[in-house]
């Protein structure tokens, strides 16, 4: 049996991003909401290894609050990203089914 290509957290954000464009932030409060514990460096640099990979776009936008420009990052999933999750999933559907027999 072949792992999948993604990691579980990697697994999880793309589920997350499976629902559309999403900023960084959002991304991160429902992980948080998951019960991941992740730094925001930590969570950067998993999102640019995803980004590295084909698996997802980011870019920032720009707004004024308050008289101060804020730069977020937003993140939308692309087709190899939908692929690998497709993968991971049906991986992990069959360890499940693997085990669920076993018992």
């Amino acid at each position: 049996m072949t792992l999948p290509r993604l990691t579980h957290l990697q697994f999880l954000v793309i589920t997350m991003l499976k629902a559309g464009a999403a900023r960084g932030r959002d991304v991160r409060a429902q992980l948080k909401h998951a019960g991941v514990r992740q730094s925001g460096p930590a969570f950067y640099q998993m999102m640019a290894v995803l980004e590295d990979a084909g698996y997802l776009v980011g870019w920032y936008e720009q707004q004024v609050i308050d008289g101060q420009i804020i730069r977020e990052r937003h993140y939308k999933i692309l087709a190899p990203g939908k692929k690998a999750w497709l993968e991971s999933r049906d991986f992990y559907m069959r360890v499940v089914g693997d085990l669920a027999r076993e018992t």
